[in-house]
């Protein structure tokens, strides 16, 4: 049975085309992993369908009264609101239907009998569909869900409007898990999930009935739950049975039966545009060229896809700096309230450490708190001599109107344009993406703009708070390779341990001195 039919859908932003004559089915009980480079039209895609954005030609059809579920990790969170408030709205349908049952029952003392036992038939429907729908478990199920996703740990009592980002996306996503929608799709679900949290989701996932799209570029990940790749590429949806790593077997396979037909093609078309060249003046053989001349007319020509640059980070060294590159004392880090005991970390030119611990326990801000970019609550950091540091914020502001272009040059005014056009070719962006705005790309692609911004200045100090979110594969392990030969000194917040631990030597983990575990 087809839950979802996309039919010839094309779309672009601008001159920049996205899709080209694009279907799609979605059936039940299918897994999907949605992949592709980054700027391929992924998130794109997920909102056509969703019907947050219009294609340019095409249709999107859903089967009639199926219930979808869509992580957008942009949407609004009410004010005044607790975790435990969000979480039981999705439950709303069940709440309607009490409040409906109880003003039956407050009519049942003003009704003649006939109409009582009329009342008394639709509580007692009401009261049955509640009573299958475990309506009398809901906290039970809230509370299971919350611990499972590590909401617990900050208070489902807490307002959602002092939660971080990353707090904020977990909320969603257990609300959405909570709702059980016959169809889920999960956009990068993982960006901001500790590590046995992804282990909890992976395990929900892998049991989940109903279907879904995850578009992620965690692998390990998505691997262990998925039936079926869709990959995106030059315009293009194509389907592969099996998980990522079959995926990239048939396709390697493909590419090369595609090559070697072109190569093979071409052969034979120079060989007739040779004879045509030949032939076609002399008389005896006139009619044998122009039957070869038809023969190249009506060729079906094989075209090879054009290669997506691929990224390529190096970082520029500064000055050595001095020996200690920062020392806190007694350092307490929070905003209106503590959010560590006091801290004495201290760090020595050469180290590469990994911040880890759970989301919402003051990693990022302890991180601002070293750069002196927030005021700490009590205690002091001393930077070192001659520090030279490139930070990469975990969100960036992208109301911007410049280009991508605009955005480089404004940051290094004496690059010549060509400069500045080569220095974002390398990090793997095309002539297209070059020239748009940096709002309309993808949250990939303005990571590579930060990351041009970071290979492009002298440091001796990389601060980098989860830069591989959102990064495609290549990308990240681009990054990794860079990171492990980076002759300076790296702090970094991860949440994956794959991508980390062969770059650092040390783990702090901040559990140990955070006042927000519960």
């Amino acid at each position: 049975m087809s839950l979802l039919t996309v039919k010839n859908i094309s779309h672009g932003f601008g001159d920049r085309v996205i899709f080209e004559d694009v279907s799609f089915r979605l059936l039940a009980g299918e897994h999907i992993g949605l992949v592709g480079a980054n700027g391929e039209g992924k998130s794109t895609f997920m909102n056509i369908i969703t019907h947050k954005l219009e294609p340019d030609a095409g249709t999107v059809t859903w089967s009639k009264r199926v219930r979808i579920g869509y992580l957008d990790q942009h949407a609004a969170l009410k004010q005044g609101m607790s975790i435990r408030d969000v979480l039981r709205t999705a439950f709303q349908y069940l709440y309607d239907m009490e409040t409906e049952m109880n003003s039956l029952f407050a009519k049942m003392g003003e009704v003649e009998p006939d109409e009582l036992e009329s009342l008394l038939e639709d509580t007692g429907q009401i009261q049955e569909s509640l009573e299958q729908s475990d309506f009398y478990m809901i906290d039970a199920k809230v509370e299971e869900v919350a611990n499972g996703l590590g909401l617990d740990e900050f208070g489902l009592d807490t307002d959602v409007n002092d939660l971080s980002g990353g707090q904020r996306t977990k909320v969603l996503l257990a609300k959405l898990l909570l709702e059980k929608p016959d169809i889920l799709l999960l956009d990068e679900p993982t960006n901001y999930l500790d590590v046995e949290h992804i282990e909890w989701l992976r395990t929900y996932l892998q049991e989940y009935p109903g279907a879904f799209i995850l578009i992620s570029h965690d692998i390990p990940f998505l691997n262990s739950v998925i039936n079926l790749i869709y990959h995106m590429e030059n315009q293009q949806v194509n389907r592969y049975p099996g998980d990522y790593d079959e995926f990239l077997r048939v396709r390697e396979m493909r590419l090369q039966q595609v090559e070697a037909a072109y190569k093979k093609q071409q052969k034979e078309i120079s060989h007739l545009k040779d004879f045509v060249a030949r032939n076609k003046a002399n008389a005896a053989t006139s009619r044998m060229a122009m039957s070869r001349q038809k023969k190249l007319d009506k060729m079906d020509v094989i075209e090879l896809d054009s290669e997506k640059p691929k990224p390529h980070f190096d970082f520029k060294m500064a000055r050595t700096p001095g020996k200690y590159l920062f020392e806190t004392t007694d350092l307490v880090i929070g905003y209106d309230e503590p959010l560590s005991k006091p801290l004495n970390l201290s760090m020595e030119r050469g180290q590469k450490i990994a911040l880890a611990g759970a989301n919402g326990i003051g990693k990022t801000t302890l991180l601002k708190s070293i750069l002196g970019e927030i005021n700490a609550l009590s205690g002091k950091v001393e930077q070192g001599e001659h520090l030279s540091i490139g930070y990469f914020e975990q969100e960036m502001k992208t109301d911007t109107e410049h280009t991508c272009l605009e955005e480089i040059w404004s940051e290094f005014p004496h690059f010549a344009q060509y400069e500045v056009r080569a220095a974002l070719a390398r990090v793997g962006l095309t002539t297209k993406h070059i020239e748009s705005k940096v709002k309309v790309l993808s949250g990939g692609e303005r990571a590579k703009v930060r990351l041009c911004k970071l290979v492009n200045s002298e440091t001796n100090l990389l601060v980098l708070d989860e830069p591989t979110n959102h990064l495609d594969y290549d990308a990240k392990e681009e990054l990794k390779r860079a990171l492990k030969e980076y002759k300076g000194s790296i702090l970094l917040i991860s949440h994956e341990p794959d991508f980390y631990e062969d770059v650092v030597s040390t783990i702090w983990n901040g559990e140990t001195w955070t006042t927000k575990m519960f």
